[in-house]
């Protein structure tokens, strides 16, 4: 059997484990794209890329804890911006959701309790229990910050899941103060659907026996990897919920080779192994803020977050060859250019390459952005590509280079070396 442990609320779960008169009440967790990587002054960005998930990004700064939280939202001009990025239990019960905008929730719910993010602590709850889990299950997988997967077989037999996932989960919280909800079934994709029905901080097996009787009465959108596109689709033909999807096997495989997979999954004849390694296949950053119209502004955002990048990527020690720039504009809007390249990386010819697919992205000038993302994917160590020789002897000087200026910015920060036109 597989098993889908997955944290109620973490970010919530996470506060109340340093602050236990937030435990029983409304709170929720705040987010806000972060306004000090473009400012002219200096500020001290963290790099952390051990874990990953929903608006958990590589970058992100502490905030200062002896201000109120709920001041850390709101702008000179008294307006409280941002978005909530987890919600207890308790707020929901007043129609507070994630993403949902800071101001709508304190309409909806006044006494909410508003927390700002603490990345580090978060990071560092999910690896301690990681590392608890381990003591537990042999062959273990991080899917992201908050989510893990299991494979029991060989160790606990079938008619033993439900009583080891019912005592893993108090021993969760017993031991760490967090709670989880746990799902087992004998795929992944299943085990994970169960979880969400175990929620909060429940158990859930469905055997391969049940599975179709299971996922009968749920809706599409329900099942993970069925997208609004794909729900159009299915609705077409009159398929809203997973039971119908199930009897549709000849519809589903003409579809696309994506949808007979997906048909496969959602009838529980998958065979997805537990991985308890992952290699990352990508890293990106991007920002949302207020809208820009001004172009040599935008130009010195996109130098400012390509630095940013460049950083991560020397830090992951791997080698992108396929580069994408996203725009999101004001009045919803979106464009996007790419690149393929094939050199060794560094951050000299990183730059100018990134401020190109600006170039080529850039359709609506009349618009205002309000939004920049940037992503390196397809690195060498993944495929069977290899880098030119071309630029092979410049790049390996400049590489170097680069390599001893990181240990610079790793003992004082990555603003203590920037390039002159994010100055201007």
């Amino acid at each position: 059997m597989k098993i889908h442990v997955d944290l109620d609320c973490f970010f919530v779960s996470a506060e109340r484990t340093q602050d236990t008169s937030l435990l029983n009440i409304p709170v929720a967790v705040g987010g806000r794209s972060d306004p000090y990587i473009f400012a002219h002054d200096a500020v001290q960005q963290h790099f952390d890329t051990a874990n990953s998930g929903a608006f958990v990004g590589a970058f992100f700064q502490h905030y200062d804890n002896s201000v109120d939280d709920l001041s850390k939202f709101t702008d000179a001009d008294g307006r409280i911006r941002g978005i909530l990025t987890a919600a207890s239990y308790e707020a929901r019960a007043y129609g507070i959701t994630t993403a949902m905008s800071i101001a709508e929730a304190l309409q909806r719910c006044p006494h909410l309790v508003v927390k700002a993010p603490n990345m580090k602590l978060y990071k560092t709850l999910s690896r301690t229990l990681y590392d608890f889990l381990q003591q537990y299950i042999p062959v273990l997988e991080q899917a992201s910050i908050d989510e893990f997967y299991g494979d029991l077989d060989g160790w606990i037999d079938d008619a033993s899941v439900e009583r080891f996932i019912d005592t893993l989960r108090y021993d969760i919280y017993t031991t760490l103060h967090l709670p989880v909800s746990i799902g087992a079934s004998p795929t992944k994709s299943i085990a994970k659907l169960a979880t969400s029905f175990a929620k909060p901080f429940g158990c859930k097996t469905v055997y391969a026996a049940d599975v179709l009787s299971f996922i009968e009465p749920i809706a599409v959108s329900k099942f993970p990897g069925i997208g609004r596109s794909l729900q159009r689709q299915l609705a077409y033909y009159h398929i809203r919920t997973l039971g119908e999807l199930a009897r549709s096997k000849a519809l589903l495989t003409s579809m696309s080779p994506y949808a007979a997979a997906l048909y496969t999954k959602v009838c529980g004849a998958d065979t997805e192994p537990v991985k308890p390694y992952r290699p990352r296949q990508s890293i990106g950053i991007s920002r949302t803020f207020d809208p820009v119209f001004d172009r040599h502004e935008l130009r010195r955002r996109i130098i400012i977050l390509s630095r940013h990048l460049a950083f991560a990527v020397m830090r992951l020690k791997v080698f992108p060859t396929h580069f994408r720039l996203s725009i999101r504009y004001e009045m919803s809007q979106h464009t996007h250019a790419t690149a393929r390249c094939y050199r060794l990386f560094h951050e000299q010819w990183f730059k100018p390459l990134i401020l190109s697919l600006f170039q080529q992205a850039e359709q609506h000038r009349r618009l205002r952005i309000i939004r920049l993302s940037i992503s390196c994917s397809q690195f060498t160590c993944n495929s069977k590509q290899t880098l030119s020789l071309l630029h092979i002897e410049h790049d390996n000087t400049i590489r170097k280079l680069s390599e001893s200026t990181q240990q610079m910015q790793l003992k004082y920060g990555l603003d203590i070396l920037r390039w002159g036109s994010e100055l201007s």
